[in-house]
């Protein structure tokens, strides 16, 4: 990809640079297996993956946001204080106020960004990403730093068999800026109201104000019926969006969905009819799930090991609890 002079004014946006995140404790499926009863231990072998990280006590939100985030505007070639918005999805976040964001723009430091945090769970970092394109493609800001950040270690129940061996903790960023092609594309999205609450936390913490003997409100997911609608719609998702960028499947270099589980990962590609030399993001065979960081970590470990390369062509596709789903493609930085 041939970067775009910093002083050229255009109506395209584009990915500048991609930083991540990865907390050094592994929890690998040895370890998380001697917890999980016999239904556990399969869910562990049919997701493929190996292992996930967890967060230590001090790799907050915005700790592990701040140390992504500096990593892409390296790559990037920009300096904090450049950066004109910030935008933060994650799902993992227990209070309400004030936003990761904020904390973000301050460990920078910049003083100049407006801040903002959205959540669309594990279709967060898509959905943030079109955010950003439009407010580089309508001359809002020049400089905006995405970044998904999770500790879903906060939000599982390590109990719960459904969830314990899916979720890892991290965080990944990129940096959104002019460019003179076009970097990303229209964005494909929609909500599946029928579907809400095959995902979701286990109870409204309004419901916990008054009742200090409640359980927490872990996650609970339906996996099998994910799964289901996973097959079902989103290779749909996804083919939206190549045809709204006007690209075929073959022209792509990778495909960077969010890393859900293996078996989702794979089903969507085959339907897609993807070539045998597009890179496939398979990030969670060693992170797990992490939810709206995923797909910048993902980005992230396909150009660091050179499975695909800076210039080519992406399809990103986010989904998640809603059930919610953004898709766009992308030239990688």
């Amino acid at each position: 990809m041939t970067r775009a002079p910093r002083a050229v004014t255009a109506p395209n946006a584009a990915i500048l640079g991609v930083g991540a995140y990865r907390p050094a404790r592994v929890l690998d499926n040895d370890e998380l297996c001697q917890v999980l009863d016999a239904a556990g231990r399969a869910v562990v072998l049919r997701s493929g993956i190996r292992s996930r990280r967890r967060a230590a006590p001090s790799e907050s939100l915005a700790a592990m946001a701040h140390a992504a985030s500096a990593k892409a505007l390296a790559s990037a070639g920009f300096r904090p204080g450049e950066v004109d918005h910030i935008i933060v999805t994650t799902m993992s976040r227990p209070g309400g106020h004030p936003p990761v964001s904020s904390e973000l723009a301050q460990r920078l430091p910049t003083r100049r960004a407006t801040i903002s945090d959205i959540s669309a769970v594990c279709a967060g970092f898509t959905s943030a990403l079109a955010l950003a394109r439009n407010a580089v493609v309508t001359e809002q800001a020049r400089c905006v730093l995405v970044v998904g950040t999770e500790r879903m270690l906060d939000i599982v129940d390590p109990r719960d068999r459904s969830t314990a061996a899916l979720f890892g903790d991290g965080a990944g960023a990129m940096v959104v800026g002019p460019s003179r092609q076009l970097g990303i594309g229209p964005v494909s999205w929609r909500p599946e109201e029928s579907e809400r609450g095959l995902a979701s936390r286990g109870e409204a913490w309004v419901s916990l104000r008054s009742q200090a003997t409640n359980s927490w409100p872990y996650l609970r997911m339906d996996g099998t019926q994910v799964f289901r609608w996973a097959m079902s719609e989103l290779p749909q998702i996804a083919q939206t969006a190549l045809d709204l960028a006007e690209v075929k499947a073959s022209e792509l270099d990778a495909f960077i969905p969010h890393q859900a589980n293996q078996r989702i990962v794979d089903g969507i590609a085959r339907a897609l009819n993807l070539p045998r030399r597009v890179a496939i993001a398979r990030d969670l065979v060693e992170m797990g799930d992490t939810s709206a960081a995923s797909i910048p970590m993902a980005m992230e470990e396909l150009l660091a090991s050179g499975k695909a390369p800076a210039g080519g062509l992406a399809l990103l596709l986010g989904f998640g609890a809603g059930l919610a789903h953004a898709a766009q493609v992308v030239r990688l930085p």
